[in-house]
C-alpha cells in the first residue's frame, strides 16, 4: 500500500518531496530566530567610557550580549544616558555590586509593604 504525503498550505500543495525541505526549513527558523532576536535586541559598545560616572546617578546596569565584539556593562543615568564602560575596572564592579545591593534592598522592603 503506497502512502500519500500530501499536505495543503495557502500558497498551494506540497507533495512529498517537499515535505521534507519545508519541515528542515521549519526546524531551521525554529532553531535560528531565538538568536537573530538576541542579537536584534542587544547592545554592543564601540568605544568604552572612561569617565567614572557617579554613583549616585546610576538607576541600573546591563550587561552587553555574549554575540557582541567586546564585553562591556552600560550604566543607565537618571536622565536616561547609557555610558559603556569596562566590566573589569574596579570601580565599574563596585558600582554594579552597589546597585545590587540597591536593586535588593528595595525588592525586599517593596515586598514587605505588600504582605503587611
Amino acid at each position: 500500500m503506497k502512502t500519500k504525503c500530501i499536505a495543503f498550505v495557502a500558497t498551494g500543495d506540497i507533495k512529498c518531496g517537499n515535505m521534507v525541505k519545508l519541515k528542515t526549513f521549519v526546524l531551521f527558523l525554529h532553531i535560528s530566530a531565538p538568536i537573530a532576536l538576541e542579537a536584534a535586541q542587544s547592545t554592543c559598545c564601540g568605544e568604552l567610557s572612561n569617565v567614572k560616572v557617579p554613583l549616585k546617578l546610576v538607576t541600573s546596569y546591563y550587561r552587553t550580549s555574549s554575540s557582541c565584539p567586546r564585553c562591556a556593562i552600560v550604566f543607565k543615568t537618571i536622565k536616561g544616558r547609557e555610558f559603556c564602560v569596562d566590566p573589569e575596572t574596579p570601580w565599574v564592579k563596585s558600582h554594579v555590586a552597589k546597585v545590587d545591593k540597591r536593586t535588593t534592598t528595595a525588592t525586599k522592603a517593596q515586598t514587605k509593604s505588600l504582605t503587611v
